[in-house]
């Protein structure tokens, strides 16, 4: 394939430097890692980080409460500002992601709380839901201002989660505005078929997360009713090729349907002992899938 492989810093979180991260994911042989304007960077600043560690910038992450009408002129003006740095460090995707995970919801409960396994009552209602369309359209809008494609990003843990979440928003907002940036483990341990939802999506997804789970370890947390860090303690989340996703098929789809964008590699907890290891581990399954 065709494609652009990146590493997410995020298996290293409470580790080590920035500078140290990085060092970590160009050894473990990946070209790029996930770009940030966090702290006023500029995009030279980030241009001439990730350069001295013989890394380019991949797409950058953006959330926000897209349902809060009070919020909307912020995000906009917020993704506008990604956008423009993202254009120029000649990236032409973000992915874009709804939150939600400590607000409180008709049952009373929050989505960290009722993670993978939420009941119709932790939903947002049908108003919100609609104004979270139309949040997220106003950001796609602003951010192709600077040709830069906002990518929808699934998460466990927030109001699109489920696959009927996310089916109905992509159905609510304009395909031209709104893209996929999907995460394959958020979508399996959401009970989602990765595969038939990559199939379904292909023409959409423009960028994509490759991320693994235990699916024993994701049906044990959900009988038990488990909180989204319990799911973690209990090591839902492992190394590409060692869980339950059919990575070979996602690719083949992608593949047959030209995609030629960015893939993500993360682990956001591993057993390893070290992140590197683990960053190591995911690209080497991906060398045996002609990545």
């Amino acid at each position: 394939m065709q494609v652009r492989l990146g590493c997410g810093q995020i298996t290293w979180r409470g580790t080590g430097s920035e500078e140290a991260v990085l060092t970590d994911i160009a050894q473990a042989g990946y070209e790029g890692a996930p770009m940030s304007a966090r702290g006023g960077r500029t995009a030279r600043d980030i241009k001439e980080l990730y350069e001295s560690h013989n890394l380019v910038p991949a797409p950058g992450y953006f959330s926000g409460s897209f349902w809060d009408e009070s919020k909307r002129d912020e995000h906009v003006e917020s993704a506008r500002r990604v956008a423009s740095i993202s254009a120029e460090l000649g990236l032409t995707e973000i992915y874009v992601a709804d939150g939600g995970f400590k607000e409180p919801t008709r049952s009373g409960r929050t989505r960290w709380e009722v993670a993978a396994h939420p009941s119709p009552e932790d939903s947002l209602s049908d108003e919100d839901f609609a104004r979270l369309a139309v949040g997220l359209d106003a950001v796609g809008r602003a951010t192709l201002e600077f040709g830069v494609r906002s990518c929808f990003h699934n998460h466990v843990g927030t109001f699109v989660e489920t696959e009927a979440e996310i089916e109905r928003l992509l159905a609510s907002v304009d395909p031209d505005v709104l893209f996929l940036g999907p995460d394959t483990g958020h979508l399996a341990w959401g009970g989602v078929d990765v595969v038939e939802f990559t199939r379904r999506h292909a023409e959409r997804i423009k960028t994509m997360h490759l991320k693994d789970i235990v699916e024993s370890v994701s049906q044990k947390g959900k009988a038990a009713g488990w909180d989204y860090s319990t799911f973690e303690k209990n090591a839902i989340w492992t190394e590409i090729g060692e869980g339950s996703i059919d990575f070979a098929e996602v690719l083949r789809i992608l593949d047959g349907a030209g995609f030629e964008g960015w893939l993500i590699v993360e682990t956001d907890v591993t057993q390893l002992p070290t992140p590197l290891e683990s960053a190591v581990v995911s690209r080497q399954a991906l060398r045996t899938l002609g990545v």
